[in-house]
């Protein structure tokens, strides 16, 4: 699909759609929990659904209805290989939960997927004492429980959604567990992991994140849950309104453990005119400088802080491009070929992404089936001197369905 959006000014009020983070933990937590849980404005992004979808062939009971999805625990071994679709957290999430069972089960997925070298996943799991089998490094993976316990290492510099499934299985090991970890990146997507567990009833205790104690035999009790906006999501209406006239972006706490919620301090560094109201952040138009920011542990910020850098003058230094590699594109080369095609020059210096604000011109983009990146382009839009036309811009999909609707209504 393609998509055509014209410079423009927006103005008005966005509700942030929900976070599919929290949605798809809570959602497997769900599914092993015994009796119903209730799971509040889940959302109905392509990852969220493929969560629906994996805990549905593991035997859960689920049930749909408006600004819900209910839950009815209790899981056994799939006839079928878990299909994850597109998510990443699935697969990484899952290939852990499935590792219960003492008998194989087999995962894939599609699309980009398919690509994502799976080899973390094996280490990880092997260390659980699982044994795991990967289509020489991809996908498909099987995996054959149970899951012993005992000491586990773990390299969490690759990514912190292997550790992610480690944990949310951990109580169900024959032994108690502990985790040990090593160069842990994207820190505060754990701590969401850890709030979700335990608010369905199951506590870990974090030692400075290089250590994790799980004692087994907890159970997860069901819960009626509500599912809090989302901040990567947001963090594209928020530079929106920065570059092209007044948002108010609701829905989003900032007391979140959300790693994107970031987002404030490159808009403060970017010289940006926000301010707060009660679960709500209003950011207006400024004339933005140059800035330099860690996004280490928060990688997915970089399409939207591209975006804002793009039209900030001078030069704007961005820090943890090594985590862009395996997206759902390339990032790090993706941002620099389409913003390029934009007219926005950006270099890549080892970790270090560099772009020069200048002018958008406008341009054709192709969002390479990433969602940041059509999201991003699409914002970049709103500022450039002529039209941007995406060419595969339904890849939206996968974490905000409504996001060009939400875009148009607020275009003045």
């Amino acid at each position: 699909m393609k998509k055509k959006l014209k410079p423009s000014e927006i103005r008005g009020r966005v509700q942030a759609p929900p976070s599919k983070s929290f949605a798809q933990r809570a959602i497997a937590i769900a599914a092993m929990a015994g009796g119903r849980s209730e799971i509040l404005l889940p959302g109905s992004s392509d990852d969220v659904c493929a969560a629906i979808n994996v805990v549905r062939q593991l035997g859960a009971g689920v049930e749909k209805s408006a600004g819900s999805v209910l839950i009815s625990g209790g899981m056994k071994v799939p006839g079928e290989p878990l299909d994850c679709g597109e998510a990443g957290l699935s697969i990484r999430m899952f290939s852990s939960i499935a590792a219960v069972f003492d008998k194989p089960v087999t995962l894939t997925g599609e699309g980009s997927l398919l690509t994502r070298p799976m080899g973390v996943v094996e280490d990880s799991l092997k260390a659980m004492g699982v044994q795991c089998e990967t289509s020489e490094g991809y996908l498909p993976l099987t995996v054959h429980g149970p899951i012993r316990g005992g000491i586990v290492m773990v390299d969490g510099a690759f990514s912190s959604q292997v550790l992610t499934g480690m944990l949310i299985a951990a109580p169900y090991a024959e032994n108690d567990m502990i985790i040990r970890v090593q160069d842990l990146k994207s820190r505060p997507y754990i701590d969401i992991t850890l709030d979700v567990m335990k608010s369905f009833g199951v506590e870990a205790e974090n030692n400075d994140y290089n250590e994790f104690f799980v004692r087994n035999r907890q159970m997860y009790s069901p819960e009626r849950y509500m599912v809090e906006g989302d901040w990567s999501a947001a963090a594209f209406l928020l530079v929106a309104g920065a570059i092209s006239g007044q948002v108010t972006v609701e829905n989003i706490d900032t007391r979140s453990p959300q790693a994107d919620k970031m987002i404030l301090e490159a808009l403060d560094s970017a010289g940006a005119d926000f301010s707060f109201g009660q679960d709500s952040v209003s950011v207006n138009k400024s004339n933005l400088r140059g800035f330099k920011f860690d996004a280490t542990h928060c990688p997915d910020l970089f399409p939207p802080l591209v975006c804002l850098a793009s039209f900030a003058k001078g030069e704007t230094r961005i820090r943890g491009a090594g985590r862009l590699i395996h997206k759902e594109s390339n990032r790090a080369g993706t941002l620099k070929e389409e913003f390029g095609k934009m007219g926005i020059k950006v270099t890549i210096d080892g970790d270090e992404m560099i772009v020069s604000g200048g002018t958008c011109k406008g341009g054709s983009v192709f969002s390479h089936g990433d969602h940041r990146i059509a999201m991003a382009c699409a914002i970049a839009a709103l500022g450039s001197e002529g039209e941007v036309e995406i060419e595969g811009a339904e890849a939206v999909a996968k974490s905000y369905p409504g996001f060009y609707e939400d875009i148009e209504r607020l275009m003045v």
